[in-house]
């Protein structure tokens, strides 16, 4: 699966995931919708949230911007949208907050829930933090991965937002 990322580029560059993933050749950076291609959109305003069923569409898009501008209008992206399940943060800005991601964990999360641990394990590798990310999330990532669609990824996050995890 291609990674690719639509670049906003208002975050500080030395702190941004998504050029740290360019700067190794791990991810593609697109500064216009026009240039990003076709795939599964990471969207935390989809409707329908990712599952393993989402695996077959060969690209993988995250939108890389500042929670500031993040809004629903960002999202204009071609593709099958999809929003990620309940997670939780290892960045050290966001630490432990649920849903504040940055777009590597976004990302390898997508990768863990396609199936492609091992990749994420991968991309996570270039973040001192990283593998925090997967190890804060080995229960629920394993179980959104092993689900048929998205129907079951929702019933098993809401066993998490009803624990108050």
């Amino acid at each position: 699966m291609d990674l690719h990322v639509r670049y906003e580029g208002d975050d500080d560059p030395k702190k941004c995931t998504a050029k740290k993933l360019e700067r190794f050749d791990m991810a593609a950076l697109h500064g216009s919708d026009r240039e990003t291609p076709y795939g599964v959109v990471l969207n935390p305003h989809a409707d329908k949230a990712l599952s393993p069923a989402d695996a077959d569409t060969g690209a993988l898009v995250a939108l890389d911007c500042s929670w500031e501008s993040a809004g629903e209008a960002m999202f204009s992206l071609p593709g099958e949208h999809r929003a990620l399940p309940y997670l939780v943060a290892a960045n050290p800005v966001n630490f432990g907050r649920p849903m504040q991601l940055t777009t590597v964990e976004a990302i390898a999360a997508a990768l863990v829930i396609f199936g492609e641990k091992k990749r994420a394990e991968d991309v996570l590798s270039k973040f001192n933090w990283g593998h925090t990310f997967l190890e804060l999330n080995e229960e629920p990532l394993r179980r959104y991965s092993e689900c048929a669609d998205s129907t079951e990824v929702v019933e098993i996050q809401q066993e998490y937002l009803e624990r108050g995890e």
